[in-house]
């Protein structure tokens, strides 16, 4: 039983310490905001145009692609340290999993998902 209660110590303490920084900065800071702050910033040089502009839709899908391959890596480095122990069924599961995303690369690159098209 004093396994639940430290992970429920843990919990608690995970969600109060956001909530009381959030809280402490929403108290202590200024309350009047300073010119300043909605100015443009370009590393000291004199701004040119309007920095609020929107950014392409694809930005987000390479990083999307990103984040799925990222995540592929983190699954393939256990399974390459433990291949020796695994066997043939460790083999095929990897190959599957691997298959599986190579399959859904090939799908988004003939649909032309990867292709740019223009935009910022």
């Amino acid at each position: 039983m004093t396994g639940y209660m430290e992970i429920c110590l843990i919990t608690i303490v995970g969600i109060l310490f956001p909530v009381v920084a959030f809280i402490a900065s929403w108290l202590f800071r200024p309350k009047i905001p300073e010119e300043e702050k909605f100015t443009i910033y370009e590393c000291g040089e004199i701004a040119e145009g309007d920095a609020r502009r929107n950014i392409g839709i694809q930005f987000y899908f390479y990083a999307l692609i990103f984040v799925i391959f990222d995540v592929e890596a983190i699954f393939l480095y256990p399974w390459a340290v433990s291949f020796g122990s695994l066997g043939a069924f460790g083999f095929i599961e990897m190959m599957l999993f691997i298959g599986i995303l190579v399959a859904g690369y090939a799908y988004a690159w003939k649909i032309g998902a990867l292709e740019w098209v223009g935009g910022s």
